[in-house]
């Protein structure tokens, strides 16, 4: 994707969560009280659809509901996290902070050291986005941090090195070997993320509601599935 389109895409995504942000505000004031709705979480190996999937369950999800979703990754987070005008925009009406995260918050943080300030103002937005519902958040250990959110679904997509090699080489224009090389270094760099910051392996199957194989599930395929589960109701045993 060139420059400009990704910009052009983040300040789509951007829009999409103001949008829902004022439309969460009407609720508030109806209800009084925030409504559980869906949030669902997508984590991927490097090389693996977790974007496009992303889009896709947006689109189904809006076209089967009829209602806006927000889509968030950490291009997202931290247009929002460097604009505090447009931070207070989005974050202002996604109903107030709750004891619940800051007893989250403040558990995860104990140890940290200010160098990870950064990081925590980020883990601040998607548990709020998390809380406010009907917003997909790709990345950034989303999953982990919303593990006890009875309204959050968590997914993993994965695949074989052999096809994270022929995705990544053919979307990247790059060399096979110059491929694996980068889904290594990725992929570490993503693991050592998760591990230094949140204390979890990322690859740990008990995290995540579903994880599917991107090589024998395309895009289309895990999107529909994802769908399917989110609108079924289904609640994760031990939760509930």
């Amino acid at each position: 994707m060139s420059g400009t389109s990704l910009v052009a895409s983040i300040e789509k995504r951007l829009d999409a969560l103001i949008e829902l942000s004022r439309r969460n505000q009407g609720m508030y004031t109806a209800a009084n009280t925030a409504p559980e709705r869906p949030t669902i979480t997508i984590s991927r190996e490097f090389g693996c659809e977790g974007f496009p999937v992303a889009e896709k369950t947006q689109a189904l999800l809006q076209g089967k509901t009829g209602t806006a979703w927000g889509l968030m990754d950490r291009d997202t987070l931290d247009k929002v996290a460097n604009n505090r005008e447009l931070s207070d925009e989005i974050l202002k009406n996604l109903g107030e902070k709750n004891r619940f995260l800051d007893d989250m918050l403040s558990t995860i943080f104990t140890h940290w050291t200010s160098d990870k300030d950064y990081y925590q103002l980020l883990c601040n937005q998607i548990v709020t986005f998390a809380k406010g519902g009907n917003v997909i958040i790709v990345g950034v250990g989303a999953g982990i941090l919303t593990q006890h959110m009875p309204n959050c679904h968590n997914f993993r997509i994965i695949a074989p090195m052999e096809f994270k090699i022929k995705s990544v080489s053919r979307r990247h224009g790059i060399s096979e070997e110059e491929a694996e090389r980068l889904i290594v270094r990725k992929q570490k760099q993503r693991d050592d993320f998760i591990k230094d910051f949140l204390n979890f392996d990322v690859a740990e199957a008990s995290l995540y509601d579903i994880v599917f194989n991107n090589a024998k599930n395309s895009a289309d395929q895990i999107a529909d599935m994802i769908c399917y589960r989110v609108l079924s109701g289904g609640k994760r045993r031990g939760l509930d």
